[in-house]
């Protein structure tokens, strides 16, 4: 069984995960403003952003042409490059590295489009476990109605209709979402996950979220000295 452990670098990672339509995505940008408000050594990295990558994804997606096997792999990639280039220097050097989505979305996404897990942990396994994972949870149907209210349509990945779950995209995505919902239930004991309620008002969630950063990390430690 492959074993991930935490880093013993100066800085701290904090990753955030959740499905389409949780509300990850605003908290870690109220967190990282927050941070740098206060004057906090932070950066910020998120989910498919290498600009080594990028393209090749986009393509692949766009003609179709990607298998579960190579999406999982490329996506491994774009991490890996990120990881090397940006978030293993900067957690040497001390800061405090925001993640929007970190390797636990392969681990869901790749082994719902039925990939072995063990093999997709085994290529994560160069890099370390967050200090703190918060897990924005929420049911699923008010995550979809979330994202089907703000868009007209869904991207073909997106909806998991490589799947081939339902002919209609907008059914295909309810399952797949479920399917990875549960995914998320699964790892949440397993490594730790730091739980949010989705569900409740944005303020109250940023709350949350700071006063677990501040329990768990010496954030005094962090700040920009001048």
């Amino acid at each position: 069984m492959v074993k991930i452990t935490k880093h013993s670098t100066p800085g701290r990672l904090i990753a955030v995960e959740g499905l389409d339509g949780s509300g990850k995505s605003t908290q870690i940008y109220l967190l990282k403003r927050w941070l740098e408000i206060e004057n906090y050594k932070v950066f910020f990295t998120e989910w498919n952003s290498s600009f080594l990558v990028k393209n090749a994804t986009k393509k692949g997606k766009k003609r179709q042409l990607l298998t579960p096997t190579t999406f999982s792999l490329i996506h491994c990639t774009d991490f890996a490059d990120r990881y090397e280039r940006q978030i293993w220097p900067l957690l040497r050097a001390g800061y405090i590295v925001l993640a929007d989505r970190y390797f636990f979305t392969a681990f869901a996404r790749d082994t719902v489009r039925g990939c072995d897990p063990e093999w997709v942990k085994n290529n994560y396994s160069f890099a370390s476990l967050p200090d703190i994972t918060f897990y924005f949870k929420i049911d699923p149907k008010i995550a979809a109605g979330r994202i089907l209210d703000s868009r007209p349509t869904l991207k073909y990945h997106e909806a998991g209709m490589d799947l081939h779950l339902s002919p209609d995209p907008y059914e295909s995505f309810r399952v797949f979402q479920g399917r990875i919902n549960q995914a998320y239930d699964n790892m949440s004991k397993e490594f730790g996950f730091t739980i949010i309620d989705a569900t409740s008002p944005v303020d109250k969630q940023q709350q949350a979220v700071r006063q677990n950063l501040t329990e768990q990390i010496d954030l005094p430690a962090y700040k920009i000295k001048k």
